[in-house]
């Protein structure tokens, strides 16, 4: 091990000495600088760009090793429906591979306009707007609807694509303290009655599951004369009566202005739309950089997602199995004593709070044959290491215990001391 680090330490020293010397700084010297995710390597705790040789969609192959996927957001198991793969196989003979150009030029086939239309009518708004990937839909759209006589209020703990669109835009930029209703109001309260305001939040927030306090935020908005955008790539197909997402989960279609979704999550594919009121979707469709400036969503993803939202429509039973899964681990991993903090989704946090104990229960849960995402500092706040787990429908009832199985006896492993009824772990995992 130790040669190994030399070695990664050797190697920087030549890559920074091999073109410059020290008369010039090296605009490269931050990449040469850069050791962590090599020293995490030679450890064996790297834990990201697993090459995933095969999936069935609740289980993978890594390497020779089938593991059960507890981290996919695959909600409903939509990726491998015999009738989602069918329609993008027929719209890839009928339109060929890709489009080859922006939707504003050349890119712009009907099924991009008929996804559209179904969206827009799905999460009841009047217009919505397809793009081709669901961070550019909130890089592009807050950076365009937002300028410099606004004020975007921003939940802290929001994904990073809100936060970048609010920093690409002209506009001020207050954060308001995550899920705190408090701060947001005193945040409101002291801006300037002549600036427009935009509130932007996740709908159930990626990382830890719990839901947005939409009911106090549309008061606010409404008290304070503000917009409401809300992000629902983990919303949609999970929260709503029929999956609409979080504004339909409170009844509040009507007073959120702007619904965002992605489609590479319940919707089996990639990218992503916005949805509103039929002049401001114009305006976006003419002005929003991501969308005029990058080639149209490809047919076959485009046609894979028509499917995928009819047979959300279709088979309610789908999402009601998901919510069963769900509230099966939540109830089983609280009982092994597990802090799962304030989920209220099928996103379920494993919060262990130390950054090398939250790989190392990866690592051994990974070789047990469960597969979960180790989440650390900047994702989440320091001190708050979690692995990130995520259920779906087709998850069986014999793959979830025996996931719990694994999380007894890794926590047991690696020092993890939870208790159960009272009673030790280490009593009750043999």
């Amino acid at each position: 091990m130790f040669l190994e680090l030399k070695g990664i330490v050797k190697q920087k020293f030549s890559w920074t000495t091999k073109y410059f010397t020290n008369k010039y700084r090296d605009s490269f010297l931050k990449a040469y600088q850069f050791t962590r995710a090599k020293t995490a390597r030679a450890f064996g705790y790297y834990p990201y760009y697993l090459n995933i040789r095969e999936s069935e969609g609740t289980s993978v192959t890594i390497g020779e090793k089938k593991v059960i996927m507890l981290g996919s957001n695959n909600y409903l198991g939509l990726t491998h429906h015999p009738e989602v793969i069918e329609a993008g196989v027929q719209a890839l003979k009928k339109y060929g591979a890709g489009l080859t150009g922006s939707r504003l030029l050349n890119g712009n086939i009907y099924l991009h306009e008929l996804l559209e239309e179904k969206l827009a009518r799905f999460v009841g708004k009047e217009k919505a707007l397809v793009f081709s990937n669901g961070f550019a839909v909130n890089l592009g759209v807050i950076a365009t609807i937002s300028d410099e006589k606004d004020v975007i209020f921003s939940d802290a703990m929001n994904h990073a694509s809100i936060v970048d669109g609010a920093r690409f835009s002209k506009a001020t930029v207050r954060v308001f303290k995550h899920d705190d209703m408090d701060d947001l109001n005193n945040q409101l309260h002291a801006t300037s009655q002549d600036l427009g305001r935009l509130i932007v939040s996740d709908g159930i927030f990626s990382m830890e599951g719990d839901i947005a306090r939409l009911p106090e935020m549309v008061a606010l908005a409404r008290q304070y004369g503000a917009r409401i955008m809300i992000d629902d790539a983990h919303s949609l197909g999970v929260l709503g009566p029929n999956g609409e997402g979080t504004a339909a989960h409170f009844n509040l279609t009507d007073k959120v202005d702007l619904i965002m979704g992605t489609f590479s999550k319940s919707l089996a594919g990639v990218g992503g739309f916005i949805a509103g009121e039929e002049p401001v979707i114009d305006f976006l469709k003419h002005h929003t950089r991501t969308m005029i400036f990058t080639a149209g969503l490809p047919p076959s993803n485009t046609a894979m997602v028509l499917k995928a939202l009819e047979i959300i429509i279709r088979e309610p039973e789908r999402r009601q199995q998901l919510w069963e899964n769900a509230n099966y681990m939540k109830k089983e991993l609280k009982l092994l004593g597990f802090n799962i903090g304030n989920s209220a989704t099928p996103i379920i946090p494993i919060i262990i709070g130390d950054d090398m104990k939250t790989f190392a229960v990866w690592r051994d849960l990974l070789d047990a044959g469960v597969y979960t995402n180790p989440v650390i500092s900047p994702a989440v706040p320091p001190g708050r290491s979690l692995l990130r787990t995520s259920y779906m429908a087709t998850h069986t009832r014999e793959q979830l215990d025996f996931c719990l199985s694994q999380f007894a006896k890794v926590s047991k492993n690696t020092g993890l001391y939870f208790k159960i009824n009272n009673y030790p772990i280490n009593e009750i995992v043999k």
